[in-house]
């Protein structure tokens, strides 16, 4: 019997993935629930289980390729008596539904071979042909007309910004996903096929355009436009290899991973959303150190789970956050959300790259509380056993680079926080105490936020409120 292995669909907000690697090839013997393909989404990278024992049979969607949800990526013969009549009776039967239809892949044009250094290329001018190309995949302004007006518009948070920074109006384009969800796809072939921007942009574009054709002006090349894909902006800065070392120089050319694309267009977005400003503070955490040395062995013994420094900086993180709620709190156009709950994201890092898992209420957690969900969450972060919802609905971030030494970092905020939290490395130090030297466990940490609703001043009592609760530790770890 023939089972088909589909694109699962892992989140209500998720309706495409992308095959990674495939775990098994065709011929292989899979268990039911072994792992047999890895994919990658704008929000996870999981393992995706066998849904049947039996032999891989078919492939059909290889390793890069991205497809919508329920999507038959490949099939398995499964074990059991029926399985050979299968095999046997297999060219009789009808042939398996097509996979859903897929938006054609932007156009691109290589550089030509012959150019030196490729020049900075100035955004368009605002004069427009009444009536542009269409795209190759057949999208295009025309198309508006194909959906009904006040017709509510699904699309993902990156498909959003892309039209932003595009100006292209969404209800122009018909989306090809489940449920005429707009993808990805939909809006880079709209955008590769000429479609001609919305007022809002012509009026961005022309505050580049001279007034008059004089020489001076000329001179001066405008300023470039956004990235917008895989975090590469698309400015025609010098190449990276010169063009006369590209097949001959000494060097290794590894492709970006799908995580590693993803990552990169969030960091490009942050940085392109959020005024970042960043403050400094040092914390004397003598008194935490003195207090896990003495407790993690029966802490451990006890609860079958090692004790961090983690789970303090996230109870004195949400202290803070209660003092402060600006700095647990999303922007919404002119609206500043503040958030009731407060969802901790706390950044891991993997070999292939980096995610945030979040603790949800983390308000009402002891240290015990904090600590298994963190294990937890790191445990199946490494694993790929994620789900799509634990890596969601996040109000503020903690990232740790001082577990590899580092004295301090000043982090990316992870949309659509308005702030995040850097700790750096715990260690011993000379301080000055009551006028003279002392040895102290000294940490500094650092602010990440957003300067369109968060002032310095809010920032550095927040800071004080962490620092205050940690040096002045009372809550008992047993």
């Amino acid at each position: 019997m023939a089972v088909d292995i589909v694109m699962p669909q892992m989140g209500e907000s998720i309706f495409e993935g992308t095959i990674t690697k495939w775990l098994k090839k065709p011929g292989d013997k899979v268990e039911r629930d072994e792992p047999l393909f890895e994919i990658s989404t704008d929000k996870v990278d999981a393992e995706i289980p066998s849904p049947s024992a039996g032999v891989l049979k078919e492939i059909k969607v290889g390793e890069g390729k991205t497809v919508p949800i329920q999507t038959v990526v490949g099939v398995i013969d499964a074990a059991g008596d029926g399985a050979g009549a299968a095999k046997s009776a297999a060219p009789a039967q009808a042939p398996a539904p097509a996979p859903a239809p897929k938006a054609a892949e932007p156009a691109r044009v290589p550089a030509p071979a012959s150019a030196a250094r490729p020049q900075i290329v100035p955004p368009a001018q605002p004069a427009r042909p009444a009536a542009p190309a269409p795209a190759a995949s057949g999208l295009g302004p025309s198309a508006a007309s194909s959906r009904p007006a006040g017709e509510r518009i699904h699309s993902s948070p990156l498909v959003r910004r892309m039209a932003k920074e595009h100006g292209v109006d969404l209800a122009s384009i018909p989306g090809t996903g489940a449920g005429g969800r707009i993808s990805k796809q939909d809006i880079e072939a709209y955008i590769a096929g000429g479609a001609q921007p919305s007022a809002e942009a012509e009026s961005a574009a022309a505050e580049y355009a001279p007034s008059a054709p004089t020489p001076q002006r000329a001179t001066v090349p405008p300023p470039p436009p956004p990235a917008t894909s895989g975090g590469q902006t698309r400015v025609a800065f010098e190449s990276a290899v010169p063009r006369e070392k590209m097949y001959f120089g000494n060097y290794e050319v590894q492709p970006m991973s799908i995580m590693r694309q993803r990552i990169a267009e969030h960091m490009i977005a942050s940085k392109h959303v959020s005024p970042h400003v960043y403050s400094v503070d040092e914390i004397d955490m003598s008194k935490v150190a003195s207090l896990r040395a003495k407790s993690k062995d029966e802490f451990e013994k006890r609860y079958e789970t090692k004790l961090t420094y983690m789970p303090f900086f996230v109870k004195a993180a949400v202290a803070g956050l209660r003092a402060y709620p600006t700095m647990n709190a999303s922007l919404d156009g002119t609206n500043v959300i503040l958030h009731k709950e407060i969802n901790i994201g706390i950044a891991v890092a993997l070999d292939w790259g980096l995610i945030v898992p979040v603790i949800k209420n983390a308000d009402e957690k002891n240290i015990l509380g904090i600590q298994r969900n963190l294990n937890d969450l790191a445990e199946r972060a490494r694993t790929k056993k994620l789900k799509p919802e634990e890596v969601q609905e996040g109000t503020f971030s903690i990232t740790n680079p001082g577990v590899f030494g580092g004295l301090f970092g000043l982090p990316v905020i992870s949309q659509p926080n308005v702030g995040i939290l850097g700790l750096g490395a715990i260690e011993k130090r000379p301080v000055v105490i009551n006028d003279s030297i002392a040895i102290r466990s000294m940490c500094y940490i650092t602010l990440s936020y957003d300067h369109r609703v968060v002032d310095g001043a809010i920032a550095h009592q927040f800071l004080h409120k962490v620092k205050e609760t940690l040096e002045n530790w009372s809550e008992p770890l047993l």
